[in-house]
């Protein structure tokens, strides 16, 4: 069985050299030739959006136990602390000059990540995105997600009910080039349009997955709008950003707080009032399948069991259901 081959990620300071040294000590020795392989010397990149995030870790941890099973060598590398294209794009460039047979990509932007599955395509490596995608899907194996806009329509489904049906929402994104935020938000905003209109909501502002932008955001909106009902925290980074909001102006409680995702230190704040309800998916189900769809691509073993789309559902944990959905809470 092949070792298992991981590097945290650098970040920027290190650019595009850096990350290609370090993937060039983390790679196969003597691996096939980019798109092919046998069962003996199997090589995937997965690239995910940021690795210090503790969804990323959740799927970090279930790519390894995957990548055992199968008998492959995993290249897990990402941007520590940022999730942009400028910060991911070093590790994608360095991992398409090594010797991969797959790659198993989350896009922190569909546009400037596009190129990149382009040019991976064209040099014979099949791509797998996981999470978010890229404007053109055509050449991809796979794309394996969390159901984006139903979270968004069940999350406003929730703050309708939380909210006693009227007040004002903020809702805080990642970007507006993040197809799983966009999705999120579009699903929220048709809902309240169509089914919940006694909530009125801002304008979306953007935290780029900085917990510390999310938390200015929101003290902000606390002093624009002091009667404020509820916000709508689209990633995990956002809500931890709001938790910290909320408890600097004893505001917890007052407003509502609906955030995706499940980190440990979430479902805590849920337990202790802070967060009102959590939209959970499931990273480490998505992990494993693009690892399992990338092998079976590379090998031709169950190639025909690949699917080109794969939604998986979504959870929504509160208090009145914890016992039964605690569960879904995120490995770290």
């Amino acid at each position: 069985m092949k070792t298992i081959r991981t590097r945290t990620g650098l970040g920027l300071a290190g650019g595009l050299a850096v990350a290609a040294l370090a993937l060039a000590g983390c790679s196969s020795d003597g691996g096939s030739p980019s798109g092919g392989g046998s069962d003996e010397d199997v090589t995937i990149a997965f690239i995910p959006g940021i690795a210090s995030d503790p969804f990323f870790r959740a799927m970090e941890i279930a790519a390894k136990d995957e990548a055992e099973k199968l008998g492959v060598d995993l290249i897990w590398q990402g941007a520590a602390d940022q999730y942009s294209p400028q910060s991911q794009l070093p590790f994608v460039d360095a991992a398409l000059t090594e010797d991969i047979d797959a790659l198993v990509l989350v896009p922190t932007d569909a546009d400037a990540l596009q190129p990149s599955v382009t040019k991976a395509t064209a040099q014979g490596i099949p791509v797998i995105t996981v999470d978010t995608t890229v404007s053109d899907r055509s050449d991809l194996v796979s794309h394996i997600t969390g159901d984006n806009r139903d979270g968004g329509e069940r999350a406003a489904e929730e703050m309708n009910e939380q909210t006693g049906g009227s007040g004002t929402i903020l809702v805080i994104s990642a970007s507006p080039t993040n197809t799983t935020g966009t999705q999120r938000v579009e699903g929220f905003e048709a809902a309240i349009a169509e089914e919940y209109d006694g909530l009125d909501m801002l304008p979306v502002q953007y935290a780029y997955s900085q917990p510390s932008e999310a938390t200015t955001i929101l003290n902000t909106t606390l002093l624009e709008t002091p009667d404020l009902a509820g916000v709508f925290a689209v990633d995990g980074t956002s809500c931890t950003g709001a938790v910290a909001a909320l408890n600097n102006s004893d505001k917890v409680g007052d407003v509502k707080l609906i955030c995706y995702d499940a980190y440990a230190a979430q479902v805590a704040d849920l337990e202790a009032g802070a967060i009102s309800a959590l939209i959970a998916q499931d990273p480490a189900q998505e992990a494993r399948l693009a690892l399992q769809f990338a092998y079976a691509k590379i090998t031709g073993e169950g190639e025909d069991d690949i699917e080109e789309e794969v939604v998986i559902p979504n959870v929504v944990m509160n208090l009145d259901n914890l016992d039964e959905t605690r569960r879904y809470q995120y490995a770290e």
